[in-house]
This record gives structure tokens, C-alpha cells and sequence, in this order.
């Protein structure tokens, strides 16, 4: 029984300091499995599509719907940032940078080419 407890509040230990971590930083599921800031998130996903517009993979429809999506969560991290982000609004960002990440993987895989340096180069 004694074992039981003991695993129990082992347990519980390590719960807490893995929501105390998510407080401070989020899991980037997408990029390497390991924890990112929120700006570093960000900083990742505007590389990612500044790249896919470099490449071509994206085109200029594509690249304007991803970086106001990108901007709109931005704007609604400020507004979070206001009176300190609640775990609940860290989740709501983490889960709506997941959805931009996928977005951003859907479009650079989906062989619609369009303007960067590589474009002229796939159309043929």
C-alpha cells in the first residue's frame, strides 16, 4: 500500500511541474518535440512561411491568408498579454498556432506554385 501512495504522489509531483513548465512555455508539436516560448513559436512559424515564399511552395493567395491568420493571433496575444495570460488563453494560442502550423504544411505540400525564387523553376 505504502507503494501505492508513494507512486501516487510521485505522480502528482510530476504533473505539477510539467503544468508549471506549460505555464511558462509551450510543447512544440510540430517542430522537434521540444518546449518553445511563445515568441520563439511564432518566430518558427513566420520563418516557415517566409520560406514557403521563397520556395514557391506558396502562393501569393495562400501567403496573404497565412500571415493574417498569423497576425490575428498575434493581436489576440496582446490582448491576452494585457492583464497576464491565464492557463486557459495559453492553451487557446497553443491550440491555434497548431491549426496555423498545419495550415502552413497543407499549403507548401499541396503543389500550388506561386512567386519566390524557385517558382519559375517547378512550373514547367
Amino acid at each position: 500500500m505504502k507503494k501505492i501512495v508513494t507512486l501516487s504522489l510521485i505522480g502528482a509531483s510530476a504533473l505539477s511541474l510539467v503544468a508549471g513548465a506549460a505555464s511558462a512555455q509551450t510543447w512544440n508539436h510540430n517542430g522537434g518535440g521540444r518546449w518553445q516560448s511563445i515568441n520563439e513559436r511564432q518566430a518558427m512559424l513566420d520563418r516557415r512561411i517566409d520560406q514557403g515564399i521563397r520556395s514557391g511552395q506558396l502562393n501569393r493567395r495562400e501567403a496573404v491568408r497565412l500571415r493574417t491568420e498569423f497576425r490575428q493571433i498575434a493581436r489576440m496575444e496582446t490582448r491576452y498579454r494585457q492583464n497576464g495570460l491565464s492557463n486557459w488563453e495559453r492553451a487557446d494560442l497553443d491550440r491555434r498556432f497548431d491549426r496555423l502550423s498545419m495550415q502552413i504544411r497543407g499549403e507548401r505540400r499541396d503543389n500550388q506554385m506561386g512567386y519566390g525564387y524557385g517558382a519559375e523553376h517547378h512550373r514547367r
